[in-house]
């Protein structure tokens, strides 16, 4: 049953309902084994925290930093932050010092919890240049601190201030007290197209959020949950707040790069993920069929087409198999999709909610395929994340981000601009009174960026906005159109697309160095390093005839002429990526201009 509790009291009253139920769990890398955290040691932590907090001072509304990677402590200080109505704002574990800077100043924060050794010494270099900012608290006992270091504990002696529980009745007054427009996140957006905005949410927008969720996807305290993405990101925090509201477990995924250990230990029945996780797992197996003999090549290619009639012609359908066909699917579904999912770990799916960026439709169902519940959705911080998904009892087609929640109006302006109100909707960015005015219209419509429409109740998404390129001819350009096509492809592992001003379109191009090394040593291609791979003629050429065929769908104008392979990924550290892995178009220009100018010298 879902509890509709306030966020403030939530973990609390679901400890009386669920008790030595497990509420948490979490790899202990040092013993590798999974440690739990029940419903009554959560709902304690958490009551530890609020007093803690008093202890130090906290007012109604003041903002709490947390830098950090995915940790139970980070959530406990969330729900401990709301117990004392103050506001919780998550950073990016990987977030720069002129970021968290920017983010401590803007937000006039105090404290700030830190993760491991790199966000304590980020935190504490840029000390000096947040006037507000007061202590740091350390979740991770195994770091060094700084011998300046003065104002810093960790998080054994923090809890150690709230003990006893000595404000306890400071906690429940406040906690009584909340409004329903009392703010409990400032979300900092990635800023893929300029200063980062701090997008304000409250307990009016979850309260409205998570029952719109709940009534259209199946979700129920059996379900054991991998949180996989970032709590930073709006995505996994919204989903998570709406899991632990149905009792069901989080399993808290420490590394972003172990998922795929992570997942075969706890075997989740759901995960939010990006289409990036998929795009990996489908290169994966298509790198699996085509090292496989032809007996078994043969077998699998069959198996997917058969899961694929069955699943993606039929059941997404709302229609009935025919005998014989599925007859074909549960030989296939107890044999080799059974192989399959208990090689990811995924033997026990229940459903795995997708969305973050465009899913390349090959990838989705390639997914529902393997008999794998992909719930694909559209949505932003701006508002709380969902605000359209496949409904899980009506029909859903590849291709649409599923159907409006109930409680979203929804129109279209010019150039199929998305507009949105309702509930969900943030009313304003922090401190940016400009920024928030030109999000809006004068009849109260939130101006998405997004370009979309409506077909047999199913919203589709076009383009973004900021993102349509224009060449020198005029000619409009959607370059995530391009870049999702191409990503299915085994030996590209990211591509940017250039177009805007230029004669034509051209694509910058990171392969997978793994698979393209191969194929040059099976084609007696020599080379020393990465750098020579990626100059290769006759690698280009081998690259650019996959990209022809791929893109045979869309129009002259739209095709990439040019390519350059790249022999380095994209990055983080050169400001070419931003926290959630999307590629910042102005900077990948700037950094790359040389190899750019290159492609249209005649």
């Amino acid at each position: 049953m879902l509890n509709q509790a306030s966020l403030a009291v939530l973990i609390h009253e679901q400890a009386k309902v669920w008790g030595s139920k497990t509420a948490l769990s979490y790899r202990d890398y040092a013993t590798s084994t999974w440690k739990t955290i029940s419903w009554l040691q959560f709902s304690d932590t958490v009551a530890c925290v609020s007093n803690a907090l008093l202890e130090l001072g906290v007012g109604e509304q003041e903002n709490i930093g947390v830098f950090t990677q995915n940790k139970p402590e980070g959530v406990c200080v969330d729900f401990g932050t709301y117990g004392i109505r103050a506001v919780s704002i998550p950073f990016y574990a990987t977030s720069s010092e002129a970021q968290i800077q920017y983010m401590i100043n803007d937000a006039s924060v105090r404290f700030v919890f830190v993760g491991e050794q790199y966000q304590y010494d980020t935190a504490f270099r840029v000390l000096k240049m947040c006037p507000t900012l007061e202590r740091l608290i350390i979740f991770d006992k195994g770091v060094e601190k700084n011998p300046q270091d003065q104002v810093s504990m960790y998080w054994d002696e923090f809890l150690q201030l709230g003990k006893s529980k000595a404000h306890a009745a400071e906690v429940a007054r406040r906690a009584a007290a909340v409004e329903p427009d009392d703010l409990v996140n400032i979300l900092y957006t990635s800023g893929t197209t300029g200063v980062s905005k701090g997008v304000t949410l409250t307990y009016r927008m979850y309260a409205a959020a998570i029952p719109a969720n709940d009534k259209v996807m199946d979700l129920s305290e059996n379900d054991v949950i991998m949180c996989f993405l970032p709590f930073t990101h709006v995505f996994e925090r919204a989903w998570s707040y709406w899991c632990l509201s149905r009792g069901c477990q989080l399993a808290i995924n420490l590394r972003p790069q172990d998922i795929q250990m992570t997942l075969r230990e706890v075997h989740p029945t759901c995960m939010a993920a990006v289409p990036r996780f998929w795009e990996k797992v489908y290169s994966g197996v298509q790198e699996k069929i085509a090292s496989s003999s032809a007996v078994q090549r043969r077998l699998m290619l069959d198996a997917l087409a058969v899961g694929k009639r069955y699943n993606v012609d039929y059941k997404l359908k709302g229609l009935q198999p025919p005998l014989p066909l599925k007859l074909r699917y549960k030989f296939y579904e107890k044999t080799i999709i059974a192989l399959l999912k208990k090689t990811l770990g995924l033997e026990n799916a229940n459903f795995f909610p997708t969305a973050g960026s465009f899913i390349p439709p090959a990838i989705e169902e390639f997914v529902h395929s393997c008999g794998i519940k992909m719930t694909a959705g559209y949505g932003m911080t701006e508002t709380t994340a969902t605000v359209s998904c496949d409904w899980h009892h009506a029909t859903k087609t590849i291709g649409s981000v599923g159907r409006v929640l109930d409680g979203i109006d929804i129109s279209f302006g010019e150039n199929n601009e998305i507009l949105l109100r309702g509930e969900t909707i943030t009313k304003q960015y922090y401190r940016k009174a400009e920024i928030t005015a030109a999000s809006y219209d004068d009849e109260g419509w939130f101006h998405t960026g997004d370009c979309g429409y409506i077909k047999d109740g199913e919203l589709y998404l076009t383009d973004r906005i900021k993102d349509l390129f224009k060449t020198s001819n005029g000619k409009y350009i959607s370059p995530q159109a391009l870049e999702s096509k191409f990503v299915v492809d085994r030996y590209i592992d990211e591509v940017a697309i250039i177009a805007d001003e230029h004669k034509f379109v051209s694509a910058l191009v990171i392969p997978d160095y793994n698979l393209l090394e191969q194929w040059a040593r099976d084609n007696a291609i020599a080379f020393d390093n990465r750098e020579q791979l990626c100059s290769n003629p006759l690698v280009n050429k081998m690259v650019m005839d996959r990209i022809a065929t791929l893109q045979q769908e869309f129009a002259h104008y739209e095709q990439v002429k040019r390519i350059t392979l790249l022999p380095e990924p994209f990055s983080m550290e050169r400001g070419e990526l931003t926290n959630t892995l999307k590629i910042k178009r102005p900077v990948i220009a700037k950094n790359y201009k040389a190899q750019i100018d290159a492609m249209y010298v005649d």
